[in-house]
């Protein structure tokens, strides 16, 4: 069997991310196997997705709803899948058995659906609540001023369980600027945990991406989703 330089491209690119979140954990004193690499897979071809499952990859991220149902019986199976991108509340329904986690909820409105649908289906969801750190027009998640108040509203609905918070900070030149975010995000984390809220379990802070999950680990996050340092750069289409 013939293999690819994008198969092989891949291999080398897990092993230099690899090294990197070992790097970013020691140096606050972590253990890097307490840290997820997720595999954001938007547009990757599905033999590209299975060749990093092959090497030891066991978390993917999907961000849109009809990519992942036309892909994922191509992808090796029982592989944890987390849904992370914009979730329409129409499209609730045609997930809501399909994936392990929904880290993108950022509204009591999506939060009620995904609850009449987990109820429906006889399943707990899990779910992340997602901060929009950078209070940027252009991103999805709640303001981190409304973190805690969204985050009690939903955990009282049935069918779900939050498992913590995920974020999409701004891009930044410098890495200070990066640590800021994430060091703010950190801190909502903390101070929603130390509430002890019932159906409340902060244990997953998903932030950090290709571009940033070095310094986002030195912060405390505990799930890296990447997507182009891991694939290349995305061909959209």
């Amino acid at each position: 069997m013939t293999v690819k330089p994008s198969e092989i491209a891949v291999v080398e690119n897990l092993k230099v991310i690899r090294d990197k979140i070992s790097v970013a954990a020691q140096k606050t004193g972590r253990n890097a196997n307490d840290i997820r690499l997720m595999a954001v897979t938007k547009t990757v071809a599905p033999e590209l997705v299975n060749v990093a499952i092959d090497n030891g990859v066991d978390l993917l991220g999907e961000n849109r709803v009809q990519e992942y149902l036309d892909k994922k019986d191509s992808y090796v199976p029982d592989t944890e899948t987390h849904f992370i991108g914009h979730l329409q509340t129409n499209k609730v329904k045609y997930i809501i058995d399909k994936v392990d986690m929904i880290q993108s909820v950022d509204s009591v409105k999506l939060a009620r659906e995904i609850s009449k649908n987990a109820v429906k289906n006889n399943l707990i969801m899990d779910i992340l609540v997602e901060i929009n750190i950078g209070e940027e027009s252009s991103k999805s998640g709640t303001s981190p001023q409304m973190a805690q108040e969204l985050v009690c509203e939903i955990a009282e609905l049935e069918g779900l369980r939050i498992k913590g918070l995920m974020s999409i900070p701004p891009i930044c030149e410098k890495k200070e600027q990066s640590l800021h975010y994430f060091s703010q995000l950190r801190q909502i984390f903390v101070d929603i945990r130390d509430k002890n809220i019932d159906n409340v379990y902060m244990e997953c802070l998903s932030m950090g991406m290709s571009q940033d999950y070095e310094a986002a680990i030195e912060m405390g996050s505990n799930i890296v989703r990447i997507g182009s340092a891991l694939f290349g750069q995305r061909q959209y289409h």
